[in-house]
């Protein structure tokens, strides 16, 4: 019955100008996320939303960037002192997720900061 259904639609060009149509299919690959993750973690995507412990990195990323730009001396304290709470958090994180001992974790991380340029 669904085929049919489906069968009548093509045959009406219900499907002819559907977004994308023509184009080859985009195929995440997720083999570089741990299988129990993966859910969330593309729920969390598909929300533009990034899990805790990639955000503080992301952070962390940019308060050295931040750091290495700055030549102010009470300005550079003020981003260290931001760096080392950011980076004791995502510590922590990781050590209350189990993340810490993870070599899923550390190669999913790898895979984010190649594809990032990092």
């Amino acid at each position: 019955m669904a085929e049919q259904k489906i069968a009548e639609a093509m045959a009406k060009g219900e499907f002819d100008h559907l977004p994308g149509a023509g184009k080859p299919l985009v195929i995440e690959d997720l083999s570089h996320v741990p299988e129990e993750l993966r859910m969330s973690y593309k729920l969390l995507k598909n929300a533009g939303i990034l899990p805790e412990e990639l955000q503080l990195q992301k952070e962390c990323v940019q308060l050295r960037d931040l750091l290495h730009a700055c030549h102010e001396a009470g300005e550079q304290q003020r981003i260290s002192r931001r760096l080392t709470e950011k980076s004791l958090r995502l510590r922590m994180l990781l050590e209350e997720r189990g993340l810490n001992t993870s070599s899923v974790f550390y190669e999913y991380e790898s895979a984010v900061r190649k594809r990032l340029g990092e």
